[in-house]
């Protein structure tokens, strides 16, 4: 058991490893998927993670100053990571969300601490449904209020304490925990911080496991893919960004593309089934070990990351009673 913490920010990181045997069986499928809850973590995601590493990083290098302001565009998860750490190391935080994103998400950021800058959604734009157009113009905005304020730009997209968070961290939680016994990985792109950073830590541990890169059915823009569905319901990713920096170079294994409506019934899933309350990102994930496990993974082990709570969508459909 670990003792007693200065602050919150040590206790990020170090989540659960729990086997979907209930949901595996519903489904007759045949192996096993390790799901990492990292939805427990203080700011309830994994985005807790990132956010510490980017800070302290910068904290190191000296980019970022004492009490300097610190400002980023968030879909809402790295931005509550990054107030919490911010709010413990003195530093003002500015977080510019799209209108888009579930209002709850802007709330608890206010409640830790951080000034809510929310931008506009393109004409046309579906609320809730966060296309690459919408980001651009949250991206306009931090850029703007970044000069504005003399602000350090935490830039989640390409800082690598994002990446190293995760290569430092998740990784290697998943492999001890599960004692090397994983032969798969499976992870929704947003930033790439996360499949990079785990990608790379457990091909360092045994270059056999094969990782496989998440996006949204008609938004799989690492793929390769056309993107011919901008607007999906998954909030997090998929923004139609193919060039993701923390991508270059990472091995992918393959690459799976899941609807809005499997990552939806799949997060339905598995909190009745396995009383996991994770977001469309964690529905995604794990709907995409359930068809690994069906199809080239079969019989073997699949981990995936249960990125954040079910309770930052309560606003959104995700939960809907209506079908």
């Amino acid at each position: 058991m670990r003792g007693v913490f200065f602050s919150v920010v040590e206790a990020i990181g170090a989540t659960p490893l729990v086997r979907l045997d209930r949901l595996t069986r519903a489904r007759g499928l045949d192996g096993t998927i390790l799901a990492k809850l990292d939805y427990l973590s203080p700011g309830f995601s994994k985005k807790d993670r990132a956010a510490r590493g980017i800070i302290e990083e910068a904290e190191r290098d000296g980019s970022l100053r004492p009490g300097q302001t610190v400002v980023e565009l968030t879909s809402g998860n790295m931005g509550t990571g990054l107030a919490i750490v911010c709010a413990v190391k003195g530093h003002p935080f500015v977080a510019v969300m799209s209108k888009g994103n579930s209002e709850e998400r802007a709330r608890m950021m206010r409640a830790l601490g951080a000034e809510v800058v929310l931008v506009d959604q393109l004409p046309g734009s579906v609320p809730g449904q966060v296309s690459g157009g919408d980001l651009e113009l949250v991206e306009q905005a931090a850029r703007r209020l970044t000069e504005e304020r003399g602000a350090f730009r935490a830039d989640q997209f390409h800082r690598d304490g994002n990446r190293l968070a995760h290569q430092r961290t998740t990784g290697p939680e998943l492999w001890e925990q599960s004692e090397g016994g994983i032969d798969a990985f499976a992870d929704f792109l947003g930033t790439g911080g996360t499949y990079a950073g785990v990608t790379t830590a457990l091909k360092e541990r045994n270059p056999a496991i094969r990782c496989y890169a998440v996006e949204p059915a008609g938004a799989a823009a690492a793929a390769g893919e056309p993107v011919t569905q901008p607007n999906h319901p998954i909030q997090g990713g998929g923004y139609a960004m193919g060039d993701l920096a923390f991508m270059r170079g990472v091995p992918v294994d393959g690459y799976l593309q899941v609807t809005g409506d499997e990552a939806r019934r799949t997060a339905r899933a598995l909190a009745a089934q396995e009383g996991i309350f994770g977001g469309f990102s964690a529905g995604a994930n794990v709907a995409a070990a359930c068809r690994l496990l069906a199809g080239p993974e079969r019989g073997r082990t699949v981990a995936v990351v249960i990125c954040d709570s079910g309770l930052k969508y309560l606003s959104t459909d995700l939960w809907s009673q209506e079908e």
